[in-house]
C-alpha cells in the first residue's frame, strides 16, 4: 500500500524537462522566458546612445523653436484660425525633434524582445481572467519566492544606477562645482553632458542586472514547465493515441485484410502448398497482370484455411515444399511472383489446365 503511493507520488513529481509539444502550447499561450528589464536597459542605452550624437541637432532645434515662438507667436492676435496654425507648426517641430529618439527607443524595443523569444504574435496574456481577481491568490503572490526576489532586483537596480550616478558626478566634482560660476547656456551644457554620461553608464548598469534576471527568469520559466512521468504519458497517448487502442485497430485491420484474402481463395486457379506449413493461392489473369500473383498466403493456422477453402471450392492443390516456401518469403499478397519463378510455376499452372480440360 505504501509503496503504491510512494511509486504514485514519484511518478506526480515534475522532474523532466518539458517536451516540445509543452513548449510549443506555452509559447501560444505567451509563456516564455523573458525579461523585461533587457528591453529597458536596451532601450535606455540606445536612446542616450543617440542622444549623445544627436543632442546639438535636438538643442539647435528646440532653441529655434523657442526662439520663434516668442518672436512670432506672442505677436499675433489670437484667433481661432492663429491658435490652430501655432498648434499645427508646435507639433510639426516636436514630431520633427522627438520623432527620431521615439523611433530609436520602437526598434531597440523590437529588437530587444525578438533577441529573447523570437517572432511571438499572442493576445493570450492579455486576455481578462477572473483568477487574477481572487485576493487569496494575489496575497499569495505577495508572499510568494517570486515576490521576494522582484524586491531583491528592484534594490540591486537601485543600487547599481545610483552608483553608476554617483561615480559618474565623483569623476566630475570640479566641473559641478564650477557651476555656478559659468553662463547659463554653458552650465546647461555641462550639466547635459553629465547628464548622458550618466545615463550610458547607468544604462549600462542596468543591462548587466538585466542579463542576470534573463538567466534567473530562464531557469524559473524551465522550472515552471517541467512535467512528471505521468504528464509525459499522457501526452504521448494524447498525440500518438492509447497503445491499447492502436492494437485494436491495427488487429481490426489485419481481421479484415485476412477476410479479403480468404474471399479471393475461390478465384486462385491453384494452391501451392508445404503440405503442414505453408500455401500459397495463384492465379493468372493476362487481362490484369502479365505474370500469375499472389492471391494468397498463409502458414500454420492460414495456410490450413486457405487448404480447406481451396477444397471446398475444387482449387487444385500441388504440393512442392521449397516453391512454397520460397513465394511466401518473397512475394507479397497481389503482387505478381518473383521472375526466378516464372518456369516453376508456369509448368505447374500447365498441368493444373490439362486436369480441368479432362475433367
Amino acid at each position: 500500500m505504501f509503496l503504491r503511493l510512494d511509486l504514485q507520488f514519484f511518478a506526480g513529481e515534475k522532474t523532466e524537462k518539458a517536451s516540445p509539444k509543452k513548449r510549443q502550447d506555452s509559447r501560444k499561450k505567451g509563456q516564455v522566458a523573458k525579461s523585461q528589464d533587457i528591453n529597458t536597459a536596451i532601450s535606455l542605452l540606445a536612446i542616450f546612445g543617440f542622444l549623445s550624437i544627436g543632442a546639438s541637432f535636438m538643442g539647435t532645434s528646440m532653441f529655434k523653436l523657442f526662439q520663434h515662438s516668442l518672436s512670432s507667436y506672442t505677436l499675433m492676435p489670437v484667433t481661432e484660425s492663429n491658435l490652430k496654425t501655432i498648434v499645427f507648426e508646435i507639433m510639426e517641430q516636436l514630431i520633427y525633434i522627438l520623432g527620431p529618439v521615439m523611433f530609436v527607443a520602437l526598434i531597440a524595443g523590437v529588437a530587444a524582445n525578438y533577441m529573447q523569444v523570437g517572432f511571438l504574435l499572442t493576445g493570450e496574456p492579455i486576455k481578462p481572467k477572473l483568477e487574477k481577481l481572487d485576493p487569496i491568490k494575489g496575497f499569495k503572490r505577495i508572499f510568494a519566492v517570486r515576490a521576494l526576489v522582484e524586491l531583491l532586483k528592484s534594490i540591486l537596480k537601485i543600487s547599481f544606477v545610483g552608483a553608476a550616478t554617483f561615480i559618474v558626478l565623483w569623476a566630475n566634482i570640479d566641473q559641478v562645482l564650477k557651476l555656478s560660476f559659468k553662463p547659463v547656456i554653458d552650465a546647461l551644457q555641462v550639466v547635459g553632458a553629465l547628464t548622458l554620461q550618466m545615463g550610458i553608464v547607468a544604462s549600462a548598469a542596468l543591462l548587466f542586472l538585466a542579463v542576470l534576471d534573463y538567466l534567473y527568469q530562464k531557469y524559473d520559466f524551465e522550472k515552471s514547465i517541467r512535467m512528471s512521468k505521468q504528464d509525459l504519458k499522457d501526452e504521448y497517448k494524447n498525440t500518438e493515441g492509447d497503445p491499447m487502442i492502436k492494437s485494436r485497430i491495427k488487429q481490426r485491420q489485419r481481421e479484415m485484410a485476412m477476410r479479403r484474402m480468404m474471399q479471393e481463395v475461390p478465384d486462385a486457379d491453384v494452391v501451392i502448398t508445404n503440405p503442414t506449413h505453408f500455401a500459397i493461392a495463384l492465379k493468372y489473369d493476362e487481362e490484369k497482370l502479365d505474370a500469375p500473383y499472389v492471391v494468397a498466403k498463409g502458414a500454420d493456422y492460414l495456410a490450413q484455411k486457405i487448404k480447406y477453402i481451396a477444397s471446398e471450392n475444387e482449387i487444385m492443390m500441388i504440393e512442392n515444399r521449397p516453391l512454397a516456401r520460397s513465394l511466401y518469403d518473397q512475394s507479397n499478397i497481389g503482387d505478381p511472383i518473383p521472375e526466378e519463378f516464372f518456369k516453376a510455376v508456369a509448368e505447374i499452372l500447365a498441368y493444373v489446365y490439362r486436369m480441368k480440360n479432362k475433367m
